[in-house]
């Protein structure tokens, strides 16, 4: 079918337009994703999307698609995108939590673009973790430290312009959750933040459709995985491919916002040894590798700071 005959499906009108099914969407978006597309019928079916919500079907036709325009990349172990535009996080302690996370001997695929916002890549950078813009790139990096981090523009360059298109729309459409759900070298596990609630659910229903085993969706800080420790966290997903679903307690009594945390780039560099970290941060970092680890399946597995010392059971943190 052409792109013009998804818009017709989206909007035909009151009793007759329709969701896509899994397989149009994944045609839709292939479609989309090529060179002869009309931009007037991709900014229909955008549009249309947005207005009608997106299904599941539809999320993961898409994810679908454009993985298939992402070239064959190295094994990894957990799946961590960061798509968000940053304007209620502090600084990007989840990077710290990744680190960690892939100081356990797992392997960690970190991908995104955030925006106009430089924090998260400035700190990558703050905190020497690789960028890799070839598949090669990323294998040495993986193979060197377990952890990678994968610009989109380099990742799909046809999905990076769809996403640019919030620009010329003036509205946030459904490739931003397609960008979460990519999941580029197709590991089992994944961790993803959102920014609304609603598309928790959303993304666990696509994953299962998709056949993914290990899944956890959070309304975290900004919109990424990071877990604030002041609030109890639902968790969303997926366990040995089975919807799941559950509720951590706060790991502190604390009235506070993430954002609150915001500072110089440089004050990440804190994190890398324990005895000089606040202890809000503290738990932010380690909350957020808990449930990273748990994704992997490996809850009970010992974490230790980038600094190589382990985390003993009573923090020995500034307040």
């Amino acid at each position: 079918m052409s792109l013009v005959g998804h818009v017709r499906t989206l909007g035909h009108g009151p009793g007759r337009s329709r969701s896509l099914t899994q397989d149009e969407a994944r045609d839709a978006m292939t479609l989309m994703l090529g060179k002869d597309a009309a931009p007037e019928a991709i900014g229909a079916l955008l549009m249309l999307l947005r207005m009608k919500g997106e299904t599941a079907e539809e999320i993961a036709g898409f994810a679908a698609a454009a993985q298939e325009q992402v070239p064959a990349l190295p094994q990894v172990d957990l799946d961590w995108p960061s798509y968000a535009a940053g304007r209620t996080r502090g600084l990007p302690w989840f990077l710290v939590s990744a680190l960690m996370v892939a100081q356990s001997g797992k392997r960690v695929m970190l991908h995104g673009w955030n925006g106009s916002d430089p924090t998260v890549r400035n700190g990558l950078e703050t905190l020497a973790i690789p960028i890799a813009h070839t598949p090669a790139e990323a294998e040495a990096a993986l193979n060197a430290g377990n952890i990678v981090y994968m610009p989109l523009e380099d990742l799909c360059p046809p999905l990076m312009q769809l996403l640019s298109l919030r620009a010329v729309l003036g509205l946030r459409s459904c490739v931003n959750t397609v960008c979460r759900m990519l999941n580029p070298a197709g590991a089992a596990a994944s961790v993803q933040g959102v920014f609304h609630p609603s598309y928790r659910l959303l993304q666990a229903d696509a994953a299962q459709r998709l056949g993914w085993q290990s899944l956890t969706v959070i309304k975290g800080g900004g919109g990424e995985f990071e877990r604030h420790p002041a609030k109890a966290i639902e968790a969303f997903g997926l366990r040995d491919g089975a919807l799941w679903q559950d509720t951590e307690a706060p790991r502190l009594q604390e009235t506070r916002r993430l954002a609150d945390s915001a500072g110089h780039i440089n004050s990440l560099k804190v994190a890398i040894s324990p005895a000089a970290l606040p202890r809000f941060e503290g738990e932010v970092i380690l909350g957020t590798a808990r449930l990273a680890m748990d994704t992997l399946g490996c809850a009970n597995s010992p974490l230790h700071f980038p600094d190589g010392s382990p985390v003993p059971t009573a923090l020995p943190l500034t307040a």
